[in-house]
Formats: structure tokens, sequence, C-alpha cells
């Protein structure tokens, strides 16, 4: 008589929110440590400047330059703790059970990718020229979009205040885009940043993430069967 044994599931250990996480906030340490100028300076050398790319010749020079990068430079750029605070939260509370889906390259190509096209999309968006867009809330925007177009009936576990103890808690993943939302706005109107948010790159940001899950969706679903000894 032959008893089967059930499949074990397949523990990958996760490194691309943890590296993520660790860049973000090394950026915004050593921007923290230069002369007020300086970082005035590093966020127009290194940010998304809008009212480019708008020509096929602008896109010609910025790659001949190597301008087009500043799509990519920009995400690891804060304008203050706060700023980067929400993004980080978020990261961690989105970035960790994604990859755990789609795995680390996949989700590592998510926030780039995703983030360059949001920032790409606020670049054309916003009439006036010259404006520094910064920050990671475009390519935390996309890994949102992605998981909840993978998982949209998903709960997520974050732990909460409650009384005088900290309680971990599963809550709807949609209501957790509510609070992000909500904090875009609380952030926008706080700190030296005060009345400025790329809304434009959050959309895009997200709607990049829900067609690169619908695009992956197959490889995402191999993945989790082989994950789960199938």
């Amino acid at each position: 008589m032959f008893v089967g044994i059930p499949p074990r599931k397949q523990r990958h250990f996760l490194w691309a929110t943890p590296l993520l996480f660790t860049l973000l906030w090394l950026a915004y340490v050593i921007a923290a440590m230069l002369p007020p100028a300086s970082r005035i300076a590093a966020a127009l050398e290194w940010g998304v400047l809008t009212g480019g790319l708008d020509s096929v010749q602008a896109w010609r020079d910025a790659l001949t330059d190597g301008t087009l990068l500043r799509l990519f430079s920009g995400l690891f750029l804060h304008a203050d703790w706060i700023h980067l605070l929400g993004n980080l939260v978020f990261l961690l509370i989105f970035g960790l059970p994604a990859e755990r889906s789609m795995g680390g390259r996949n989700l590592l190509l998510l926030f780039l990718l995703g983030g360059a096209a949001a920032n790409l999309a606020a670049m054309l968006a916003i009439a006036a020229p010259d404006r520094v867009v910064i920050g990671a809330s475009g390519a935390v925007s996309a890994l949102i979009g992605a998981y909840l177009a993978l998982f949209p009936g998903a709960r997520l576990g974050v732990v909460l205040p409650l009384g005088l103890f900290l309680e971990f808690v599963r809550v709807p993943a949609s209501l957790l885009i509510g609070l992000w939302a909500l904090l875009q706005v609380v952030f926008a109107y706080s700190g030296p940043a005060f009345g400025s948010v790329a809304w434009p790159a959050h959309i895009a940001g997200f709607l990049f993430g829900v067609v690169f899950a619908w695009l992956a969706r197959a490889a995402i679903a191999r993945r989790l069967r082989r994950n789960r000894g199938y």
C-alpha cells in the first residue's frame, strides 16, 4: 500500500522589497546630509523636469545625453521624510506579498518600469515647464495596481495600535488603497512640498501595474502553482 506524500510548499527568500526599501532610505539619508543648496541642485540634476520629451527630437536628445535616466533616478529622491515614510510603509504592505506572488525580479522590474512610466506621465501632463517631479509614489502605485489586479479580494495583514497594544489585523486591500490616496493628499499639504502632488504619476503608475499584472498573469499563476508543489 502506497501513501501519497503531500507536496511541500517552496519557500523563497524575499530580497527585492528589502533592497528597494534600503535604497530609498539610504538615498534620502545621503541627500539629507547635504546643505540645502546642494539638495536642491541634486533634485534638479537627478529629478524629472516637466515639459520635456514632447517630441521625437527631445527623445533623441534624452537618449544621447542620458537624461532619460532621470525617469528612474527621480524615484529615489524625496522632498521630505513624510513623503518618504508614506512610500516606505506602502512599499512593505504591498511589496512583500506581491513579491511572494511574482518573484523578486518581476517586482523589481515592475517598480522601475512602473515608476518610470508614472514619471513620464507626470512630465507630459503637467503644463508648467521645469517643475521637478521626485519620489517613488508612482512606482508604489504600480505595485498596488498589480497586486489588486491579481488578488482583488485579498486581505492584507497590518499592525494597528488598538488601545494600549499593537494588534495584527487583516483588512481588505481595497481599503488600504483609499488610505493610500488619503495619505497622498495629507503628505501633499505638509512639509516643504506644500500643495504639490503629481496625481498623473499616481494614476499612470496604478494603471501600469494593472496592465503589467494582466500581461504576466499566466507566468505568475505558474509560479504560484510551483511554489505550492504542483
